[in-house]
């Protein structure tokens, strides 16, 4: 989410020698789914991330192939196996940082030993947060009410990218950073879909109404049904945690809270699968993006 003063941006063929040498990588290791409240509150703030979160790992095929066609990705160092580095001149990628050659067990001491690292491991900075007036044009918002497992919110973010979100929007604290796990279960979504960091979501969440958003809170205790309400663009599907649900406040920024109701024994999902069926059903109702 954010980018440093200084970087170096290389081009050429992979290296040898001293880039073998694996960097010092950090792994970060969670109800689903409201009355309008009064005159909204300060517009929330936003800040870069790497205040916060520094450097990001990335790994895998489709996580680091994407990073390296984001031209807004920044790397620090871009670690391949020789077969990753075939594939990727093979399948035309840019290398806007000369690999560093390397063993495939250099990149699962790094990813960790049950990662799925597929020979591509990278060091990057992450993307910068964007204004939520700057990508809520229209079509479906995704607002995360501290969902802080990284398995989750990677998810999440995969679906979003699918159904074409226009923002996912969560808070500096109680959520997982953009790196490692999270990157990995995103399966590239990370340079797809606008993550929108705030300090305040209850704020965030004013500062989308005065957009003109549709703020539907989603849990399985919500008096409409999903599939059957009324939706207009842009709208913005408002999601709690598993266990906790929606905090109050977030509840009372809601214009309405609805619930997805399944035709089976079980009536409740893990939070990412209520999630994008949420937003199938709102994607639906809507109608495909122009």
């Amino acid at each position: 989410m954010r980018e440093r003063d200084s970087h170096r941006r290389h081009s050429g063929r992979p290296t040898r020698g001293d880039e073998r040498r694996p960097f010092a990588g950090k792994q970060f290791g969670d109800k689903t789914f409201g009355k309008r409240s009064g005159d909204p509150r300060a517009a929330s703030r936003h800040r870069r991330a790497h205040d916060r979160d520094g450097t990001v790992v990335l790994y895998g095929w489709h996580t680091v192939k994407a990073a390296l066609e984001n031209p807004q990705r920044r790397f620090h160092r871009l670690l391949a196996t020789e077969n990753a580095v075939r594939r990727l001149t093979e399948d035309k990628v840019p290398f806007p940082i000369a690999p560093a050659l390397v063993r495939p067990e250099e990149i699962a001491a790094i990813a960790g030993a049950e990662a799925v690292h597929q020979g591509l491991c990278a060091e990057a900075d992450p993307l910068a947060s964007p204004q939520l007036e700057d990508v809520v044009t229209g079509g479906i918002v995704v607002a995360l009410d501290q969902i802080t497992d990284p398995h989750n919110f990677g998810a999440i973010l995969r679906s979003a990218a699918a159904f074409a979100v226009t923002a996912v929007v969560t808070t500096e604290r109680h959520s997982p950073e953009a790196t490692g796990v999270l990157a990995k279960a995103a399966s590239g979504a990370l340079e797809y879909v606008p993550i929108v960091t705030v300090v305040n979501l209850a704020r965030a969440l004013d500062e989308l109404r005065e957009l003109n958003t549709l703020l539907v809170g989603l849990d399985s205790g919500g008096d409409a049904d999903l599939a059957a309400m009324p939706l207009y663009a842009p709208v913005a599907l408002v999601i709690g945690a598993e266990g906790k649900g929606l905090r109050h406040l977030t509840r009372a920024r809601c214009d309405v809270i609805a619930r997805l109701i399944l035709p089976g024994r079980i009536t409740s999902l893990n939070v990412s699968n209520a999630t994008a069926l949420a937003l199938y059903v709102a994607s639906s109702k809507l109608g495909a993006p122009r």
